[in-house]
This record gives C-alpha cells, sequence and structure tokens, in this order.
C-alpha cells in the first residue's frame, strides 16, 4: 500500500502552505514532497504558486540569503557559483542502473542502490535550519500536447528565481489537470554553504533515476547541475519521447524571413559555444529558442515548441556589434540574473569581450579582483569566467516571435547542425535527403570542447546532434528514433549544416560573424525551392550568383568569386579522415542501424571517386547544378 504522507506534511507545514498542496488533489505529489522533507529535514517549507505574491517572495529570498546581490541598473542582479562549481559536471552526473540492467555506451552510470544509497546519505538531514522551495512548473507551452509538468525542491532561492525566469508557472497546470500522468521530479541542495557558496564540491553529485522521472542534484548551485528542468529534463523528455514516438532535442527555434517578409521556421542544433545562440538571437530575424525543442509529427509536418520562456545564455564576448538585441537588454533595466562576471564599484557588470574599456578592479567569481590577479597555481584570474551566463525572459526581447507561446508549436522546414570544424566542412551544406542527413551531419558532429564543461579545451569531441552529454538512451537506438522519424513523413524538412569556424592556410576564418544569416537566407530559398544548387560528393552547397545577390542585398557587401571559392571548395583528404574517424567510433557499438555504417561508406566513395578525377581540393565550379 502507497505510503501517504499528508498527515506528516500538515505538523511539518504551515496552514497557508499545507493547503496549497492539498489544493492539488495529488497523492503523488504530496507523496514526492513528505518523502524528501522528512529526509532532507528543512527548517521550514515555502509552496510556490503562481501568484505574483509568491514569485516575488522568492526573488526577495534570494537577496536577503545572499545569493544574488542587486546591480547598479533596476532588476539586475548578480549570483557567484563557487570557484570550482562553474560548469557542468560530466563525471559525477550518472545514470542509476538497476543490477545486470545495460546502460549502453557512451551513457555514465553507476549501480542503482550504490548510487541511491550515496546521494541519499549526503541529502539526509542536509536542510537543517535552511528553507526548502517548492515550485510547480511546466515545460514547453501551457494547455498543449507538448506539455509536461514537473516540482522543482530546492534549498536555492537563486534557483527557484532562476526557473522563474526560464520556464513557465505549472501550479495551475497541475492544479486544474486531473489527468497529468507522470510528472518530471527534481529535488536540489547546494549544500553546506561557505560564503553563500557551496562548500562541499568534492561530493557534488548529480543522479538520474530514469524509472521515477527523478533527478537527484546536491553540494552544487551552477545552474547547469542545480536547475532541474534544463539538461536534466532533457535526459528525462528523451527516453519518454523515445517511447512515444516524438523526439527532444538540443536545438534552438527561429523564424527566418525573405524579402516579402514571409516567415519559415527552423531547428538547429550546436554544441556550446558554436554559434548556437548569436544564430538564433539574429537581429534580422525572430527567436522562439535558445536551446531545447520538443518536435512532433502533425498531418505530415513536423512542428516544434521551445521547451522554456527564457534564456541562461553564455555572456562571453556578448557587445553590442556582434550581439545588439542581448546586448541592449543587458545594459537595460529589467529582470536579469548575471553569474560569475565581474561588478565594479559601481554595481556596473562586466565581461570578457563586453568592451575595450574595462575596470581594474571589482568584484567577481574569484572574490576581490583587479588586473593581474592570479590563481594559486599562477595562472591570470580573468575579469569574468569563461562560462559566465545571463538568465533573461525571452518576451522582454525586442526579436521574440509572435509563435513564442504557441501551443500548437511551429512548423519546421529545416533542422540545421554546426560545431567547430577550421579545415573540413564548408559553411553551409543541404543533405540529398533524410537519411543521409541524419547519418553523415547530425550522427557525425564533431567540436571543439569549451568551457561549458569541466575538462580540457581545445580537443575535437565526436557530439552526435549536439546531444550526446544528454543522452538517456542507447546511442543506436537514439539515430535510429532521428531516422525512424523522418521516414513517418512523405516530405520531410530539409536537414543542412553549417560551419562558422573554417579557417585558411593561415589559420584565419574564412567567414564574417554576421554571415551566419547568409546561410539562413540561403536555406529558407532551398526550402522554399526558389533557388537550385550545386551537387558535391558531400551534399548540396549554394551557387555563387546566389550568394552574391544575398550578400548584397542583405548585408550590403560585395562577395567576391575568391571568397566563395575558398570557403566552398571541396577538401578531399580532410573529408575522407572524418569518414574514417566516425566508421572507427561506430564500427563494434551494439544496436546501431544497419545503414548508419552504409552511408558512411557510400559518402566515402563517392569523396575517392573524386579525388581521383580532381585531386585534394575541388573548386565549385566542377560540381554540376540540381535540375
Amino acid at each position: 500500500m502507497e505510503k501517504n504522507y499528508s498527515n506528516f506534511l500538515q505538523k511539518k507545514l504551515d496552514e497557508e502552505n499545507f493547503n496549497k498542496l492539498v489544493a492539488l488533489d495529488s497523492l503523488e505529489v504530496v507523496n514526492f514532497i513528505g518523502e524528501y522533507v522528512e529526509l532532507c529535514n528543512p527548517k521550514q517549507v515555502f509552496v510556490r504558486t503562481d501568484s505574483s505574491q509568491d514569485i516575488a517572495y522568492l526573488r526577495g529570498k534570494s537577496i536577503l540569503l545572499g545569493e544574488e546581490k542587486k546591480l547598479a541598473l533596476e532588476g539586475q542582479t548578480i549570483h557567484f557559483d563557487g570557484y570550482f562549481d562553474q560548469a557542468r559536471d560530466k563525471k559525477n552526473t550518472k545514470y542509476l542502473v538497476s543490477k545486470g540492467a545495460n546502460a549502453g555506451n557512451y551513457l555514465n552510470s553507476v549501480e542503482r542502490g550504490e548510487g541511491l544509497g550515496e546521494v541519499r546519505g549526503f541529502l539526509k538531514d542536509i536542510m537543517t535550519g535552511k528553507d526548502m522551495f517548492v515550485c510547480f512548473f511546466c515545460l514547453g507551452p501551457a494547455n498543449s500536447e507538448f506539455s509536461i509538468f514537473a516540482v522543482q525542491i530546492t534549498d536555492s532561492a537563486y534557483v527557484a528565481h532562476s526557473e522563474d525566469i526560464l520556464y513557465r508557472p505549472g501550479y495551475e497546470q497541475f492544479r486544474n489537470n486531473k489527468l497529468r500522468g507522470s510528472f518530471f521530479k527534481m529535488l536540489h541542495s547546494a549544500g553546506e554553504l561557505e560564503n553563500h557558496v557551496s562548500k562541499n564540491v568534492d561530493k557534488r553529485r548529480v543522479y538520474i533515476d530514469l524509472e521515477n522521472n527523478l533527478v537527484y542534484s546536491v553540494n552544487t548551485q551552477y545552474a547547469g547541475n542545480s536547475v532541474g528542468l534544463k539538461k536534466l529534463s532533457l535526459r528525462l523528455a528523451i527516453q519518454k519521447a523515445s517511447r512515444e514516438g516524438w523526439l527532444a532535442e538540443h536545438m534552438f527555434l527561429m523564424s527566418v524571413s525573405d524579402r516579402e517578409g514571409k516567415k519559415s521556421y527552423f531547428c538547429g542544433a550546436y554544441p556550446s559555444m558554436c554559434g548556437k545562440t548569436s544564430t538564433a538571437m539574429l537581429s534580422d530575424e525572430h527567436i522562439i529558442g535558445d536551446d531545447i525543442a520538443y518536435l512532433r509529427i502533425r498531418k505530415d509536418e513536423v512542428y516544434a515548441v521551445n521547451v522554456e520562456r527564457g534564456i541562461f545564455g553564455i555572456i562571453k564576448d556578448v557587445n553590442a556589434g556582434d550581439d545588439p538585441v542581448i546586448f541592449k537588454f543587458l545594459n537595460s533595466k529589467g529582470e536579469i540574473i548575471f553569474s560569475n562576471i565581474l561588478v565594479d564599484e559601481q554595481g556596473v557588470p562586466f565581461w570578457i569581450g563586453k568592451s575595450n574599456q574595462m575596470p581594474q578592479r571589482g568584484i567577481n567569481f574569484s572574490g576581490a579582483w583587479s588586473s593581474g590577479k592570479t590563481d594559486e597555481s599562477g595562472n591570470p584570474i580573468s575579469i569574468s569566467h569563461k562560462n559566465a551566463r545571463y538568465t533573461i525572459r525571452l518576451e522582454t526581447l525586442e526579436n521574440v516571435d509572435e509563435n513564442l507561446e504557441n501551443p500548437k508549436g511551429v512548423a519546421i522546414k529545416g533542422f540545421i547542425y554546426g560545431g567547430r570544424d577550421s579545415d573540413t566542412s564548408v559553411p553551409v551544406e543541404e543533405a540529398f535527403n533524410w537519411q543521409q542527413g541524419i547519418i553523415t551531419k547530425a550522427a557525425s558532429l564533431e567540436s571543439e570542447t569549451t568551457a561549458a564543461t569541466l575538462g580540457k579545451e581545445g580537443v575535437r569531441v565526436f557530439n552526435p546532434m549536439a546531444n550526446m552529454d544528454f543522452l538517456s538512451i542507447p546511442l543506436g537506438k537514439y539515430i535510429e528514433m532521428n531516422l525512424d522519424f523522418g521516414k513517418r513523413l512523405k516530405s520531410p524538412p530539409l536537414i543542412f549544416s553549417v560551419n562558422y569556424f573554417l579557417k585558411n592556410k593561415d589559420n584565419m576564418y574564412l567567414n564574417a560573424i554576421e554571415d551566419k544569416l547568409i546561410w539562413l537566407k540561403w536555406m529558407k530559398l532551398r526550402a522554399d525551392k526558389k533557388i537550385k544548387a550545386l551537387i558535391t560528393p558531400t551534399g548540396l552547397i549554394p551557387k555563387y550568383e546566389d550568394l552574391k545577390t544575398l550578400f548584397k542585398d542583405v548585408l550590403g557587401k560585395e562577395y567576391t568569386k575568391e571568397a566563395y571559392t575558398e570557403q566552398f571548395s571541396l577538401r578531399l583528404p580532410e573529408n575522407l579522415a572524418k569518414i574514417k574517424r566516425i566508421k572507427s567510433i561506430y564500427k563494434g557499438l551494439p544496436g546501431l542501424p544497419a545503414c548508419l555504417l552504409q552511408e558512411l561508406e557510400a559518402q566515402g566513395k563517392r569523396l575517392i571517386k573524386s579525388q581521383k578525377e580532381f585531386g585534394d581540393c575541388i573548386e565549385p565550379k566542377n560540381f554540376q547544378s540540381t535540375e
């Protein structure tokens, strides 16, 4: 018989907060909260409804507890994570797996009993003397087939405040929807604090219980580890999607317009620091989301929504020239949480790449900072952390798309996959078809590591669909899901690859930052079937005349034939080396779709044939046009 925690909670909570739970009429909610109130033993429990009073209470609490501090501009606050708690902890993020179960290749796991024993041991009485905050949210727009309900338990008002900015309120959704089914559950504690930050980061753990849709996060404050509705919920959603026949992807969602103002919607998957947010935030276009999308098939079309309503964005190099919309908002009054940047004596925030004039002293993630400060190893400490962030609501931006809260979602015309690649892929290319695109572009995606995760930087790594870190099912099954998704459509969306980081022999970038807008405009023209393309062994590339027109009309720039030839020449040795790398990774992995290695092999043969005919570098003039 299922335990009922109602009597226990009635004694533990004050009347107002207990009545908030009773109003939900859900034994599952009561028992989830009751179990962890009993385990964590907080001083008191605050249940957050959707009311403006409750939301304001948590914002104020974060200031009162010292987790955030007010800045000079109204609405802006600063939060600092611990010096060694600045990124997602991949090593200690693990799935709880029952004895004898196969977690699948690439999935970091711990035996279920061992993991539960460890993390519950850390959580025992961890909130003694502290407040517990219970918050209800909705992933995806409200009242939608995409909606997934979630409950976050945390002792961090900063985490609760961040989630209020990033996610739709869910208390009324829980209260009004009696057929809610199983919901996502998140339990977080920052643990023992020292100077308002997590002290015991050596005991930092993020454990994911797929059987119960539950995430444990302890001894960490960094939002990538503690905000359970973000990448931690993505892991739960991927497994749910695999059972139900839809996709949960690490993708932005945006609209691209033509000359007449007609919009088409695109999704894009890029690993961290590969231009994902800057693409979604292009001021000439409109953004729906920059990070996570749910995708479903309806009437032979793919529809997508943004799981979130806000942005937890990397702030490094955000400046007036490259990111005008974001930069303008970050320097205006409004609700913004900055994290791990520098604040000067006047309460003005600064970060790497903000401008040419930076203060010589202030407070940052290392404490009191002045120019020339070094760490214990003698390494210079930068003005802000490379993974410093800003948290904002999308609705406050002037380029937000009108369909942000559309419960039906938007129809998708194309998928874009991009990584960091200095020597192989052309700036933009279209796949021949869905299968070739999923296998040779999405499932073959590589990128250099960045400061967004703990570990070495600058190492090229395999990252299929930019989703490897968040997979909760075996890789082969995940690729099969994506292939099958397209097979269910008569005319699936087009698949594109982009590469903003191609360099020449002198190690100079071949594209300007703003050129990404041209690649998007070309994709829309292709999706609208208005222009032809050139056929290469790896896909379809733009014709020079089309790009020349776009550069002139959109950016007012002259685009030379020489630049085009250098950017879109096919580099045979590098492409063949990539095929070899990807094949070596996949060979031997269980559960792969049979077509995967076949498709890679076919592309390799096309490359070898062209190499024999044209040599190691093929200029675009040698390729034939589509009909």
